[in-house]
Protein backbone atom coordinates (compact mmCIF):
# COMPACT_ATOMS: atom_id res chain seq x y z
CA UNK A 1 0.00 0.00 0.00
CA UNK A 2 3.18 2.20 0.88
CA UNK A 3 4.93 1.50 -2.50
CA UNK A 4 1.58 2.27 -4.10
CA UNK A 5 0.98 5.40 -2.60
CA UNK A 6 4.38 6.18 -2.93
CA UNK A 7 4.14 5.91 -6.72
CA UNK A 8 0.93 8.04 -7.29
CA UNK A 9 1.91 10.64 -5.08
CA UNK A 10 5.23 10.68 -7.23
CA UNK A 11 3.12 10.60 -10.57
CA UNK A 12 1.12 13.23 -9.46
CA UNK A 13 4.60 15.58 -8.21
CA UNK A 14 5.69 15.18 -11.67
CA UNK A 15 2.94 15.97 -13.42
CA UNK A 16 2.54 19.27 -11.42
CA UNK A 17 6.32 20.02 -11.84
CA UNK A 18 5.11 19.45 -15.76
CA UNK A 19 2.07 21.85 -15.67
CA UNK A 20 4.51 24.52 -13.84
CA UNK A 21 7.20 23.96 -16.49
CA UNK A 22 4.52 24.19 -19.32
CA UNK A 23 3.21 27.89 -17.21
CA UNK A 24 7.03 29.06 -16.72
CA UNK A 25 7.08 28.84 -20.65
CA UNK A 26 4.28 30.32 -21.64
CA UNK A 27 4.55 33.43 -19.05
CA UNK A 28 8.38 33.60 -19.73
CA UNK A 29 8.65 37.39 -20.34
CA UNK A 30 12.05 39.90 -21.03
CA UNK A 31 12.47 42.68 -20.48
CA UNK A 32 14.16 45.18 -22.76
CA UNK A 33 15.49 48.93 -22.20
CA UNK A 34 15.75 50.11 -25.70
CA UNK A 35 17.74 53.13 -27.71
CA UNK A 36 16.47 51.93 -30.77
CA UNK A 37 13.19 53.57 -31.86
CA UNK A 38 12.53 52.65 -35.30
CA UNK A 39 9.29 51.16 -35.80
CA UNK A 40 10.76 48.68 -38.24
CA UNK A 41 11.88 46.87 -35.22
CA UNK A 42 8.16 46.10 -34.46
CA UNK A 43 9.06 42.59 -36.48
CA UNK A 44 12.37 41.99 -34.90
CA UNK A 45 10.75 41.16 -31.67
CA UNK A 46 7.86 39.62 -33.40
CA UNK A 47 9.85 37.22 -34.64
CA UNK A 48 11.54 36.47 -31.36
CA UNK A 49 8.33 35.82 -29.51
CA UNK A 50 7.25 33.76 -32.27
CA UNK A 51 9.38 31.25 -32.45
CA UNK A 52 10.46 31.04 -28.58
CA UNK A 53 6.89 31.72 -26.91
CA UNK A 54 8.54 34.21 -24.98
CA UNK A 55 7.02 37.83 -24.32
CA UNK A 56 8.86 41.20 -25.08
CA UNK A 57 8.35 44.22 -22.48
CA UNK A 58 9.98 47.28 -24.01
CA UNK A 59 10.83 50.55 -22.04
CA UNK A 60 11.93 52.99 -24.86
CA UNK A 61 14.48 55.91 -23.90
CA UNK A 62 17.97 57.26 -25.29
CA UNK A 63 21.09 55.70 -24.48
CA UNK A 64 21.79 58.34 -21.56
CA UNK A 65 18.44 57.96 -19.99
CA UNK A 66 18.64 54.02 -20.18
CA UNK A 67 22.56 53.94 -18.18
CA UNK A 68 20.61 56.42 -15.44
CA UNK A 69 18.30 54.25 -15.09
CA UNK A 70 19.84 51.25 -14.64
CA UNK A 71 22.12 53.15 -12.26
CA UNK A 72 19.38 54.27 -10.32
CA UNK A 73 17.46 51.15 -10.17
CA UNK A 74 20.47 48.67 -8.90
CA UNK A 75 19.55 45.47 -7.76
CA UNK A 76 15.89 45.83 -8.19
CA UNK A 77 16.07 46.62 -12.01
CA UNK A 78 13.37 44.48 -14.02
CA UNK A 79 15.90 44.56 -17.24
CA UNK A 80 16.91 41.74 -18.49
CA UNK A 81 18.36 43.21 -22.06
CA UNK A 82 20.18 46.34 -22.69
CA UNK A 83 19.73 47.56 -26.56
CA UNK A 84 21.92 50.57 -27.27
CA UNK A 85 22.83 52.65 -30.69
CA UNK A 86 26.46 54.03 -29.98
CA UNK A 87 29.81 52.54 -29.06
CA UNK A 88 30.80 55.08 -26.51
CA UNK A 89 27.71 54.46 -24.41
CA UNK A 90 27.94 50.95 -24.67
CA UNK A 91 31.85 51.42 -23.39
CA UNK A 92 30.03 53.67 -20.62
CA UNK A 93 27.59 51.04 -19.51
CA UNK A 94 30.43 48.27 -19.51
CA UNK A 95 32.91 50.20 -17.21
CA UNK A 96 29.75 51.35 -15.18
CA UNK A 97 29.42 47.91 -14.06
CA UNK A 98 25.82 48.10 -15.56
CA UNK A 99 26.00 44.91 -17.86
CA UNK A 100 26.55 41.27 -17.32
CA UNK A 101 29.45 39.43 -18.65
CA UNK A 102 28.61 36.35 -20.73
CA UNK A 103 29.98 33.10 -22.32
CA UNK A 104 28.18 32.45 -25.76
CA UNK A 105 29.86 29.92 -28.14
CA UNK A 106 26.79 31.31 -30.59
CA UNK A 107 27.80 35.06 -30.51
CA UNK A 108 31.54 34.57 -30.17
CA UNK A 109 31.87 32.48 -33.57
CA UNK A 110 29.31 35.06 -35.53
CA UNK A 111 30.47 38.30 -34.37
CA UNK A 112 33.91 39.78 -35.36
CA UNK A 113 36.31 40.49 -32.42
CA UNK A 114 36.08 44.59 -33.61
CA UNK A 115 32.75 44.48 -32.26
CA UNK A 116 32.65 42.81 -29.23
CA UNK A 117 33.74 44.45 -25.32
CA UNK A 118 37.14 42.75 -24.88
CA UNK A 119 36.66 39.50 -22.90
CA UNK A 120 37.59 39.39 -19.21
CA UNK A 121 40.20 36.77 -17.29
CA UNK A 122 37.08 34.17 -18.01
CA UNK A 123 36.72 34.61 -21.91
CA UNK A 124 33.45 36.57 -20.83
CA UNK A 125 32.12 39.30 -23.15
CA UNK A 126 29.98 42.43 -21.68
CA UNK A 127 28.55 43.77 -24.92
CA UNK A 128 28.24 42.65 -28.86
CA UNK A 129 27.61 44.63 -31.59
CA UNK A 130 24.94 43.65 -34.17
CA UNK A 131 25.13 46.24 -36.76
CA UNK A 132 27.31 48.92 -37.99
CA UNK A 133 26.72 52.51 -39.71
CA UNK A 134 29.06 54.33 -41.43
CA UNK A 135 29.66 58.35 -40.65
CA UNK A 136 30.25 59.76 -44.00
CA UNK A 137 30.70 63.37 -45.86
CA UNK A 138 27.58 64.93 -48.08
CA UNK A 139 28.75 67.52 -50.29
CA UNK A 140 27.33 70.34 -52.34
CA UNK A 141 28.27 68.71 -55.95
CA UNK A 142 28.18 72.19 -57.65
CA UNK A 143 30.42 74.24 -55.03
CA UNK A 144 32.56 71.93 -53.70
CA UNK A 145 34.93 69.56 -55.10
CA UNK A 146 34.84 66.17 -53.99
CA UNK A 147 38.72 65.85 -53.26
CA UNK A 148 38.68 68.55 -50.91
CA UNK A 149 36.55 66.92 -48.74
CA UNK A 150 37.32 63.50 -48.95
CA UNK A 151 38.88 62.73 -45.42
CA UNK A 152 37.70 63.95 -42.20
CA UNK A 153 40.81 66.00 -41.57
CA UNK A 154 39.78 67.82 -44.12
CA UNK A 155 36.32 69.33 -42.30
CA UNK A 156 39.12 70.81 -39.88
CA UNK A 157 41.16 72.55 -43.24
CA UNK A 158 40.77 76.19 -43.43
CA UNK A 159 40.00 75.85 -47.05
CA UNK A 160 36.69 74.48 -45.85
CA UNK A 161 36.00 77.97 -43.95
CA UNK A 162 32.75 78.65 -43.89
CA UNK A 163 31.01 75.45 -45.40
CA UNK A 164 30.74 72.97 -42.27
CA UNK A 165 27.51 72.16 -40.68
CA UNK A 166 27.11 69.87 -38.15
CA UNK A 167 24.78 68.36 -35.73
CA UNK A 168 26.14 68.80 -31.70
CA UNK A 169 29.44 67.60 -31.09
CA UNK A 170 28.42 66.07 -27.66
CA UNK A 171 26.25 63.62 -29.70
CA UNK A 172 27.00 60.43 -29.39
CA UNK A 173 27.52 59.78 -33.54
CA UNK A 174 30.14 62.36 -32.98
CA UNK A 175 32.05 61.86 -29.33
CA UNK A 176 32.63 58.43 -31.31
CA UNK A 177 33.57 59.68 -34.21
CA UNK A 178 36.11 62.26 -32.66
CA UNK A 179 36.91 59.20 -30.27
CA UNK A 180 38.21 57.20 -33.27
CA UNK A 181 40.11 59.99 -35.02
CA UNK A 182 42.24 60.38 -31.84
CA UNK A 183 43.18 56.71 -31.75
CA UNK A 184 44.38 57.42 -35.38
CA UNK A 185 45.71 61.44 -34.86
CA UNK A 186 46.45 61.41 -30.80
CA UNK A 187 45.31 63.95 -28.73
CA UNK A 188 46.96 66.81 -29.77
CA UNK A 189 46.87 66.78 -33.28
CA UNK A 190 42.50 65.80 -32.92
CA UNK A 191 42.01 68.47 -30.26
CA UNK A 192 44.07 71.15 -33.11
CA UNK A 193 41.46 69.28 -36.07
CA UNK A 194 38.04 70.15 -33.73
CA UNK A 195 39.36 73.80 -33.11
CA UNK A 196 39.36 73.59 -36.91
CA UNK A 197 35.81 72.35 -37.50
CA UNK A 198 34.68 75.13 -35.21
CA UNK A 199 35.92 77.74 -37.11
CA UNK A 200 35.10 76.41 -40.58
CA UNK A 201 31.15 76.09 -39.49
CA UNK A 202 28.56 77.70 -41.61
CA UNK A 203 25.99 77.78 -38.44
CA UNK A 204 26.14 76.68 -34.85
CA UNK A 205 25.54 73.07 -34.38
CA UNK A 206 22.05 72.15 -34.33
CA UNK A 207 19.56 69.48 -35.71
CA UNK A 208 20.01 65.79 -36.76
CA UNK A 209 21.71 64.42 -39.40
CA UNK A 210 18.65 64.59 -41.49
CA UNK A 211 18.64 68.42 -41.26
CA UNK A 212 22.43 68.58 -41.77
CA UNK A 213 21.80 66.48 -45.10
CA UNK A 214 18.79 68.71 -45.90
CA UNK A 215 21.10 71.56 -45.21
CA UNK A 216 23.60 70.91 -47.70
CA UNK A 217 20.81 70.70 -50.37
CA UNK A 218 19.50 73.74 -49.81
CA UNK A 219 22.96 75.07 -50.32
CA UNK A 220 22.89 76.69 -46.55
CA UNK A 221 26.17 74.52 -46.41
CA UNK A 222 29.22 73.29 -48.39
CA UNK A 223 29.43 69.71 -45.99
CA UNK A 224 28.28 67.58 -43.55
CA UNK A 225 28.41 64.51 -41.71
CA UNK A 226 25.92 61.92 -41.45
CA UNK A 227 25.08 57.91 -40.93
CA UNK A 228 24.40 56.36 -43.80
CA UNK A 229 21.14 55.21 -42.57
CA UNK A 230 19.97 58.25 -42.71
CA UNK A 231 21.08 58.89 -46.39
CA UNK A 232 19.45 55.40 -47.18
CA UNK A 233 16.32 56.26 -45.99
CA UNK A 234 15.67 59.30 -48.31
CA UNK A 235 16.94 56.77 -51.22
CA UNK A 236 14.71 54.67 -50.38
CA UNK A 237 11.51 57.40 -50.01
CA UNK A 238 8.90 57.83 -53.00
CA UNK A 239 8.88 61.41 -52.01
CA UNK A 240 9.69 63.85 -55.28
CA UNK A 241 11.26 66.18 -52.67
CA UNK A 242 13.83 63.24 -51.37
CA UNK A 243 14.86 62.65 -54.21
CA UNK A 244 15.29 66.08 -55.37
CA UNK A 245 17.39 66.42 -52.56
CA UNK A 246 19.48 63.55 -53.03
CA UNK A 247 20.26 64.63 -56.85
CA UNK A 248 21.82 67.87 -55.31
CA UNK A 249 24.28 66.60 -52.78
CA UNK A 250 27.79 64.14 -53.05
CA UNK A 251 28.22 61.35 -50.46
CA UNK A 252 31.61 60.32 -49.89
CA UNK A 253 33.45 57.45 -47.61
CA UNK A 254 35.82 59.19 -46.34
CA UNK A 255 39.89 58.30 -45.67
CA UNK A 256 39.80 55.66 -48.19
CA UNK A 257 43.65 55.83 -48.93
CA UNK A 258 44.73 55.72 -45.25
CA UNK A 259 42.57 54.28 -41.86
CA UNK A 260 39.05 53.63 -43.75
CA UNK A 261 35.34 54.83 -42.76
CA UNK A 262 34.54 55.31 -39.04
CA UNK A 263 32.12 53.16 -38.25
CA UNK A 264 29.69 52.94 -34.98
CA UNK A 265 27.76 50.15 -33.82
CA UNK A 266 24.42 49.24 -32.64
CA UNK A 267 24.73 46.80 -29.90
CA UNK A 268 23.07 44.57 -26.84
CA UNK A 269 24.13 43.06 -23.49
CA UNK A 270 22.39 41.25 -20.70
CA UNK A 271 21.53 43.64 -17.82
CA UNK A 272 23.78 42.81 -14.51
CA UNK A 273 20.99 42.46 -12.21
CA UNK A 274 18.59 40.55 -14.92
CA UNK A 275 16.19 38.14 -13.80
CA UNK A 276 16.10 35.98 -17.04
CA UNK A 277 19.21 35.34 -17.49
CA UNK A 278 18.94 32.44 -19.96
CA UNK A 279 16.29 34.48 -22.10
CA UNK A 280 18.49 37.53 -22.49
CA UNK A 281 21.68 35.65 -24.08
CA UNK A 282 18.62 33.38 -26.24
CA UNK A 283 17.93 36.85 -27.20
CA UNK A 284 20.80 38.35 -27.93
CA UNK A 285 21.98 35.12 -29.80
CA UNK A 286 19.02 35.61 -31.97
CA UNK A 287 20.34 38.92 -33.04
CA UNK A 288 23.20 37.52 -34.51
CA UNK A 289 21.31 35.16 -36.55
CA UNK A 290 20.66 35.21 -40.23
CA UNK A 291 16.98 36.51 -40.40
CA UNK A 292 17.85 39.04 -37.63
CA UNK A 293 21.13 40.52 -39.23
CA UNK A 294 18.59 40.84 -42.72
CA UNK A 295 16.48 42.62 -40.84
CA UNK A 296 18.67 45.04 -39.53
CA UNK A 297 20.03 45.89 -43.12
CA UNK A 298 16.44 45.54 -44.52
CA UNK A 299 14.26 47.22 -42.16
CA UNK A 300 16.93 49.99 -40.70
CA UNK A 301 19.57 50.38 -43.71
CA UNK A 302 22.30 49.29 -40.89
CA UNK A 303 25.12 46.68 -42.20
CA UNK A 304 24.90 43.47 -40.40
CA UNK A 305 28.00 41.98 -38.38
CA UNK A 306 27.32 38.78 -38.20
CA UNK A 307 30.06 36.42 -40.39
CA UNK A 308 28.26 35.36 -43.79
CA UNK A 309 25.06 37.40 -43.73
CA UNK A 310 24.53 38.32 -47.16
CA UNK A 311 23.52 42.14 -48.50
CA UNK A 312 20.39 42.93 -50.36
CA UNK A 313 19.41 46.40 -49.51
CA UNK A 314 20.24 48.10 -53.35
CA UNK A 315 20.30 51.93 -50.94
CA UNK A 316 23.41 50.20 -49.08
CA UNK A 317 24.37 48.68 -51.68
CA UNK A 318 24.48 51.84 -54.13
CA UNK A 319 25.93 54.23 -50.82
CA UNK A 320 28.92 51.51 -50.78
CA UNK A 321 28.99 48.05 -51.12
CA UNK A 322 32.68 47.41 -50.80
CA UNK A 323 34.17 50.44 -48.62
CA UNK A 324 37.59 50.32 -46.60
CA UNK A 325 36.26 50.56 -43.26
CA UNK A 326 38.52 51.50 -40.04
CA UNK A 327 39.37 47.91 -37.91
CA UNK A 328 40.18 49.27 -34.14
CA UNK A 329 38.54 48.11 -31.79
CA UNK A 330 35.05 49.52 -30.54
CA UNK A 331 36.03 49.19 -26.77
CA UNK A 332 38.98 52.12 -27.77
CA UNK A 333 36.77 54.30 -29.35
CA UNK A 334 34.63 54.37 -26.35
CA UNK A 335 37.08 54.60 -23.84
CA UNK A 336 38.21 58.09 -25.37
CA UNK A 337 34.57 59.49 -24.73
CA UNK A 338 35.53 61.31 -21.63
CA UNK A 339 38.71 63.06 -23.19
CA UNK A 340 36.92 63.78 -26.57
CA UNK A 341 34.36 65.87 -24.18
CA UNK A 342 36.78 68.04 -22.40
CA UNK A 343 38.64 68.95 -25.58
CA UNK A 344 35.42 70.36 -27.18
CA UNK A 345 34.67 71.93 -23.81
CA UNK A 346 38.21 73.53 -24.54
CA UNK A 347 37.70 74.37 -28.53
CA UNK A 348 33.94 76.04 -28.04
CA UNK A 349 32.34 72.82 -29.87
CA UNK A 350 28.62 72.58 -28.56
Amino acid sequence: MFSKFTTLLSAATLGLAGLTSLAQAQDATLNIYSARHYPTDEALYGNFTKSTGIKINRVDADDAGILARLKAEGAASPADVILLVDAARLAKGDSDGLFAPIKSAVLQAAIPPQYQARPNAQGEVAWFGFSTRARVVVYDKLRVKKEDVDTYEELGDPKNKGRLCIRSGSHPYNLSLFGAVMVHLGEKATEDWLKGMVANMARSPKGGDTDQIRAVASGECGVALTNTYYLARLMRSAKPEDQALMEKVGVVFPNQNSWGTHLNIAGAAVARNAKNTAAAVKFLEYLASPSAQEHFANGNNEWPVAKGVSLSNPALQTLGGSFKSETIPISEVGANQVKVQQMLDRVGFR
